[in-house]
């Protein structure tokens, strides 16, 4: 696995393979029980590692003195709003140890650089409201939230749901033309 050198001697980093799944579960589980959401976190090995196979999502992994530290879990996205592309960081974790050795700051120079190599114009991600340590840091980048808006999901049972509704309504209209026909 090719080694990406910081500015720091000690600290390298590597973009994760899919073999590297569990270990992506493994700092997604520490990132959540940080969050205080460690039930939140239903990922598996195997679905990221079908998720890194398919490159719909890749992360990269921060490694201090040959240990593995901090990770960054992101995808691709577009934004209809401006036009762009743009890189969404969905997990971002630095080891509790580690944190105030200016780790994260390399992390996110370089997510910002991968960005920008990849042709985007925006780099996302999502914060808890009372992170206030993570919220200082994300300003000390120089990020500005996106405050005006909640972020919505659907869960697979009522993403399930709602296609069934579409295609039950999608019959009914074929029916309907049919039977005018």
């Amino acid at each position: 696995m090719q080694r990406i050198a910081t500015q720091d001697p000690s600290f390298f980093l590597q973009f994760a393979t899919p073999e590297d799944a569990a270990l992506v579960v493994s700092f997604m589980r520490k990132l959540g029980a940080f969050q205080k959401m460690s039930d939140k976190i239903t990922a598996t090995p195997e679905r990221i590692e079908r998720l890194l196979t398919a490159r719909q999502g890749e992360a990269v992994f921060g490694v201090y003195d040959d240990n593995v530290v901090a990770f960054a879990y992101f995808h691709q996205k577009s934004s209809a709003f401006t036009g762009r592309l743009g890189l969404y960081i969905d997990g971002f974790y630095v080891d509790d140890a580690l944190r105030g050795k200016g780790l994260g700051h390399i992390m996110m120079q370089f997510l910002s650089q991968h960005a920008l190599d990849r042709g985007c114009e925006m780099l996302e991600w999502g914060c808890l409201d009372w992170n206030t340590p993570a919220i200082e840091f994300y300003q000390n980048l120089s990020a500005y939230c996106v405050d005006t808006m909640r972020i919505y999901r659907l869960s697979p049972e009522s993403l399930a749901t709602n296609a069934l509704l579409f295609q039950d309504a999608k019959h009914t209209e074929s029916d309907i033309t049919v039977l005018e026909g």
